[in-house]
C-alpha cells in the first residue's frame, strides 16, 4: 500500500497529502508509455521535461524502480487537469502501491524548483536494490 511521507519522516511542516502537487514521472506514467495513455492521457493540464535530484533510477521488470540516493533521474512533470486531481491521486496511489508518495523539490528545465509527489521505495527493497541492484545509466529510463 502507498504510504504518504509526514513531516515526521523528513516532509514538510503543513504540507497536506491532500495538497495538489504535481507528480514527477519517470517510467510508464511518461508520455508515450503503456500508463500515460491509461492513467493521464486527457486528464492533465501540463507535461513538461524535468529532473529530479537526489533520485535514481533503477531497472526493473518492464518499469523502473526508484530510491532516494545520490544521483539525478530524468522524468516530466505532470499537472492535473481542473477537477481531475481526487480521482487521479487515488489512482495513482493504487497503481504504485508498493512505493511511498513523498513530496521532493523537482526541477523544470529552466532550472525553476517545484514541489511534487514522487513515488519512491523505501525499505528492504531500496536496500536490495542499493547492494544488488542495476543503476540506469544517465538516470533516464529510455535511455
Amino acid at each position: 500500500m502507498t504510504r504518504i511521507e509526514s513531516a515526521a519522516d523528513g516532509g514538510d511542516e503543513g504540507l497536506m497529502p491532500e495538497q495538489e502537487l504535481p507528480f514527477f514521472v519517470y517510467g510508464t506514467l511518461r508520455p508515450g508509455e503503456r500508463n500515460h495513455d491509461l492513467f493521464l492521457r486527457g486528464r492533465t493540464a501540463s507535461e513538461e521535461p524535468a529532473s529530479l535530484p537526489g533520485l535514481v533510477l533503477y531497472q526493473g521488470p518492464g518499469y523502473p524502480y526508484a530510491i532516494e540516493a545520490p544521483g539525478t533521474s530524468v522524468g516530466e512533470l505532470v499537472t492535473a487537469g481542473p477537477g481531475a486531481y481526487p480521482r487521479l491521486l487515488d489512482e495513482l496511489d493504487r497503481l504504485e502501491d508498493e512505493y511511498d508518495r513523498v513530496a521532493r523539490d523537482v526541477l523544470r528545465a529552466d532550472g525553476t524548483p517545484v514541489r511534487a509527489w514522487v513515488y519512491v521505495i523505501t525499505g528492504a527493497e531500496a536496500r536490495r536494490l542499493r547492494s544488488g541492484g542495476h543503476p540506469i545509466p544517465g538516470g533516464d529510463w529510455r535511455d
